[in-house]
């Protein structure tokens, strides 16, 4: 995989950090990668992996990789097994820097008893509807009865919060601050709060849980990270993370640097919201071809590539912006048709037959694999008297400038066969065409005329209906209709979904190449787009292609 060298603001930051004189000069970059697995990795998400692991990737240095499992009520060991496999198919690896957020809730725990043994945390008696109603506004400060309880009473409450003495919300730990701050952020922040709640690794061991904005900076500080990147959501928070470093006695302190979450039109990036449509039967799980997420991506088949191009082109930016869904096609497109082989396919097939082509004959033309892959030479497929063409590749009546096959119509050229000339079609009882009938040119081997006369008519692909292999092939389109979908409720989202997201297409006819085909080839069907395996359903049994992205589109890049 190439190594990222764009510029970037935070490239520019982290030049200035390492320069001679700089913060961290002499030191290895160290960046970490931290989500909370209690869903699978999106694309957003992939955004921000692409600028930890990149960043670092760039400046030769190191990223880890850490759970952030500090909520006890979320978590789940199937998101955590994704969300690697996940990063290592996009082509990134953490090594051995691998760590829970849970890992560090000894020190977590220490580190809050020394803030209440310097004065600058005490334990709080508010109730959340307290803790609301005292809070205070831009013009009134925020205010806690408990600010000034002694440092051996907070120290002893706290000691019992941790024993399991308290229910739940019956007491909070809070930094002691700044009540009065416009940043509402340092007004005495929630650092640990109770839940009695079993934790994925942790077990029952603890009842008490910081919050991210204490744990996150701690974690970084203890991992020995140099720049903790994070979206923009985080900015106003950075001044509670320098306090917290600047006020512990961990090794190091970090500095906080954020970036715009990626938008993209026609989709939701929330995993709320992707959740609900995964438990509520809107999708066909995770990894529907139709989701956002990195699972579904890959089995629609977006390559690790396609999607580390397409964020590399966004760019990193410090205003948030949307990004048209058809880039991200874009790049899919790109990508694949410097990759994917051509095959022929027919998805809507009827009957071609040859008629003065003899009868249990056949013979193998030569077909390129792909253009821009020279070196990858050409197959041989197999010709016969019977084939399948696209439906809508004849027309009884034509239309207007219709240049395919109709009776008495232009010759057309069967790609890498022979010129054919419709001459009729046969119908059955109830007058629906179910043969095209058509004579070829035996002079014509290759497409060309061996007269050399000009041919008016459309070059059409088939395939060979004695060797052709039936499948299914599933047309992907938008899962929203809405370019900005209504996330105000899931019943607003629900109405901006798109009824007509999948089209699942039987009785396909692709040529006998395919038949061993697996995930995670990727192939062009000449015309008609761009096709993979799926990855779950198909089997040599039962051929099952998935369209990653259409042939052509309209989008052009900036």
């Amino acid at each position: 995989m190439e190594e990222i060298t764009s510029k970037n603001f935070i490239h520019a930051f982290i030049e200035e950090d390492i320069a001679e004189g700089g913060r961290y000069a002499g030191q290895t970059v160290h960046t970490r990668f931290p989500p909370e697995p209690n869903g699978y990795l999106h694309i957003g998400h992939c955004k921000a992996l692409i600028i930890d692991f990149g960043t670092a990737e760039k400046f030769g240095g190191l990223c880890n990789l850490r759970m952030d499992d500090t909520n006890p009520t979320k978590e789940d060991v199937e998101f955590v097994e994704a969300i690697k496999e996940d990063i290592h198919w996009l082509g990134f690896d953490w090594e051995d820097r691998f760590y829970y957020g849970s890992d560090y809730f000894e020190k977590d725990y220490e580190y809050a008893v020394e803030l209440i043994k310097k004065g600058l945390a005490y334990v709080c008696e508010l109730t959340p509807d307290e803790f609301k109603e005292f809070r205070g506004d831009l013009n009134t400060p925020a205010k806690s009865p408990w600010r000034d309880r002694p440092i051996e009473e907070s120290l002893d409450l706290f000691a019992r919060m941790r024993a399991g003495e308290f229910e739940d919300n019956k007491y909070t730990l809070r930094a002691k601050i700044d009540l009065a701050s416009g940043n509402f952020n340092m007004r005495d922040p929630v650092i640990y709060r109770i839940r009695h709640m079993h934790h994925h690794r942790q077990g029952d061991k603890w009842c008490i849980y910081p919050m991210y904005d204490f744990a996150h900076p701690i974690q970084d500080a203890l991992e020995g990270i140099t720049h903790s990147l994070c979206s923009l959501e985080f900015e106003n928070h950075r001044p509670l993370y320098n306090w917290v470093v600047e006020n512990v006695s961990v090794p190091h302190h970090p500095r906080q640097i954020e970036f715009a979450r990626l938008g993209i039109d026609h989709t939701v990036l929330s995993k709320r919201y992707l959740r609900a449509l995964v438990e509520e039967g809107y999708v066909a799980g995770w990894d529907d071809p139709r989701m956002p997420t990195l699972c579904g991506m890959r089995r629609r088949g977006f390559t690790p590539a396609s999607i580390r191009n397409f964020c590399e082109r966004v760019g990193v930016a410090k205003s948030p912006n949307t990004i048209p869904l058809a880039f991200l096609d874009f790049c899919l497109r790109e990508d694949l048709n410097e990759s994917a082989a051509r095959v022929m396919a027919v998805l809507k097939p009827i009957k071609l037959t040859i008629t003065n082509y003899p009868e249990g004959q056949s013979e193998t033309v030569e077909v390129e694999n792909n253009p821009n892959r020279p070196e990858d030479g050409v197959r041989q497929i197999t010709f016969s008297r019977n084939l399948w063409i696209e439906a809508d590749d004849f027309l009884a009546e034509p239309i207007p400038k219709y240049k395919r096959l109709f009776p008495d119509g232009p010759e057309c050229r069967l790609k890498g066969a022979y010129l054919i000339k419709c001459t009729g079609y046969n119908t059955d009882e109830n007058g629906n065409i179910t043969e095209v009938l058509a004579t070829y040119d035996p002079d014509s081997r290759g497409g060309d005329p061996a007269d050399g006369r000009k041919v008016k008519g459309a070059t059409i692909h088939w395939v060979d209906a004695e060797t052709a292999v039936d499948a299914e092939v599933r047309l992907y389109d938008n899962l929203f209709n809405a370019a900005e979908p209504d996330t105000s409720s899931m019943e607003s989202l629900v109405k901006d979904l798109n009824p007509n997201s999948l089209e699942i297409l039987t009785n396909c006819k692709v040529e006998a190449s395919l038949k061993d085909a697996k995930a995670p080839a990727s192939y062009q069907f000449m015309r008609l787009g761009y096709f993979c395996p799926d990855s779950k359903d198909c089997t040599a049994e039962h051929l099952v292609f998935n369209r990653c992205v259409s042939l052509k589109d309209s989008f052009k890049p900036q």
